[in-house]
């Protein structure tokens, strides 16, 4: 988690993504995310040469499991996980963004 946070805090250019569907995403969310909940969205949205980053809700979530695999499969070389997700990154007081943000 702090090596992503520092990607953020020097501006480093890279694509993080949220894997999980609109809703949850419009809920709330690591502020900079993509919103990609879907194969099709990925393959529009990501380059082969981009550095990504993809989380989902937590440890527990599978999502960005599957987006991982999935992208790697695809040929992406530069993708990482950030398995503790927006309730790891909240918890910690880390900026996040959305609806249900106070």
């Amino acid at each position: 988690m702090q090596e992503l946070r520092e990607k953020i805090d020097r501006g480093d250019t890279f694509k993080l993504v949220m894997t999980m569907g609109s809703w949850a995403f419009e809920s709330q969310h690591i502020a900079g995310s993509l919103n990609i909940s879907s194969l099709e969205e990925a393959e529009e949205a990501l380059g082969m040469e981009d550095e990504i980053v993809v989380y989902c809700s937590g440890p527990a979530c599978i999502a960005s499991q599957i987006v991982y695999r999935s992208l790697r499969a695809s040929g992406h070389t530069n993708v990482r996980r950030f398995s503790g997700g927006i309730s790891e990154w909240s918890a910690a007081g880390y900026p996040i963004e959305g609806n249900d943000v106070d």
